[in-house]
């Protein structure tokens, strides 16, 4: 059973390289009660490519998910802040 609910959303601009991409993680768990790292990245406004990763223990997950976050912070992708109008 997942004790803590993991999602991340976060981007990468450059408007000089018509770069514009998105890269998404999520922790859940699946029927099974394996914890399931789901992994979203394309171009924004694209729905993108998705792969999955099934592990016995959360804390497996956790560490992928922390990986990943560390090479795509390394890479210059960024959270996303948002104004409502």
């Amino acid at each position: 059973m997942i004790s803590q609910r993991y999602q991340l959303y976060i981007e990468r601009t450059d408007a000089s390289r018509n770069m514009a991409r998105f890269y998404a993680m999520s922790i859940e768990p699946n029927l099974f009660g394996e914890a399931c790292l789901t992994r979203r990245w394309g171009r924004i406004g694209t729905k993108g490519q998705m792969m999955t990763h099934h592990f016995e223990r959360e804390k497996d997950a956790v560490i992928l998910f922390l990986d990943l976050l560390r090479q795509k912070r390394g890479k210059g992708y960024g959270t996303v802040l948002r104004t409502q109008r």
